[in-house]
């Protein structure tokens, strides 16, 4: 058994309690994990706040990286000592959709039980498979994706969700190929990252849209070739002026807002399609006019941690990333310790933030 430090919800909406926990050994195919970041996302505050439900108490957190301390019998490919990036992507490997190439929809493996007890002797949920606001976790090793040893903790975490949602979401989901022109919702940190695929998959023009004159600064500074403020009226006709009536092949909201998904099929052209990347509360609705859905051919989908395969996009983007080809270092507004997450979440509240990322070691 291992005792750490956690932040623990308790209940919604409520601050984190920093306590005592302890670790259950990891079991087959397991690892234990010791942390030496985590970064904060939005999923995980919209979960504390009560918008998705979800059983109580909880450890949240699921972008980390660190460093194996113990490993379970059946583990392949890692060892004692090992950096490896930390993912909520838990897959089994053999159901329907991890043998079409799409573990994050696995529907074949078990979440695992007890793996978190409380100081008290009573357990909390491991929330989203990984319960990584904490000094050390035990995953399964699909979660798992190896890093390399010069490789910043603090930054390699973002890899773990952010980084991949917003690229994958362009680059596996939507497939934007050179040329074509896209329009990014939202200028936080997933929508960041939208950009940078845009720019890597060599998008003509990258329209990004948000409240925040300051995010479309960052926008511009991550790739983007125009930038409009959603406050304006009738925003479709500035994307029309920009892409000289064309407008966008794929429209990516990365916000959960319902304005913006209601504005999506709007910036589209003729057989464009509009990517929901950014999640709403639960109950929330958008309202579509689908005869012109199916006049002009265009069409709506989802993308889930950017369709990602770790085995497959995480060495590519370190590779990127280690070229100077990709900004990860530049994602980061603050670094807190543990003791100051509930300040870390506060300021990712504003909506200033780009990621603030917890430092444990």
């Amino acid at each position: 058994m291992t005792k750490v430090k956690a932040a623990v919800c308790h209940a919604f909406g409520q601050d984190l309690r920093i306590e005592e926990i302890t670790l259950r050994p990891p079991d087959l195919a397991e690892v234990e994990v010791r942390l030496e970041a985590v970064a904060i996302c939005h999923s995980d505050i919209s979960y504390m706040d009560g918008a998705w439900g979800g059983d109580l108490p909880a450890v949240y957190g699921h972008e980390a990286a660190g460093r194996i301390t113990a490993v379970g019998a059946g583990v392949t490919g890692y060892r004692v000592g090992q950096k490896v990036l930390v993912t909520l992507i838990k897959s089994c490997g053999t159901c329907g959709p991890c043998a079409g190439g799409a573990p994050v929809y696995c529907d074949g493996t078990p979440a695992a039980e007890g793996a978190i007890t409380l100081a008290d002797g009573s357990t909390a949920l491991k929330a989203m498979n990984c319960g990584a606001f904490a000094e050390a976790v035990v995953v399964h090793q699909s979660q798992l994706a190896p890093l390399p040893d010069d490789m910043p903790s603090d930054v390699a975490s973002l890899l773990a969700c952010g980084v991949i949602t917003g690229i994958g979401a362009v680059v596996n989901t939507g497939r934007v190929r050179p040329g074509q022109n896209v329009v990014v919702i939202g200028a936080g940190g997933v929508g960041l990252n939208t950009i940078q695929g845009a720019r890597i998959a060599g998008a003509a023009r990258i329209i990004a849209m948000d409240m925040s004159e300051d995010k479309l600064e960052d926008a511009c500074a991550f790739g983007a070739t125009d930038a409009l403020l959603a406050t304006g009226d009738k925003p479709w006709e500035a994307v029309a002026r920009i892409t000289g009536g064309r407008m966008a092949d794929a429209v990516f909201v990365t916000v959960g807002a319902i304005p913006a998904y209601d504005q999506a099929l709007r910036l589209l052209g003729k057989g464009g399609m509009a990517y929901a990347v950014g999640m709403p509360h639960s109950g929330a609705k958008a309202e579509y006019e689908p005869v012109i859905i199916a006049a002009v051919g265009q069409g709506m989908k989802g993308s889930k941690m950017g369709d990602t395969v770790l085995a497959r996009d995480i060495p590519w983007m370190v590779d990127m990333y280690g070229q100077g080809r990709l900004k990860l270092d530049e994602l980061i507004s603050g670094r807190w310790r543990l003791d100051q997450i509930n300040e870390a979440i506060a300021d990712t509240k504003t909506g200033h933030a780009r990621r603030n990322v917890i430092v444990l070691s």
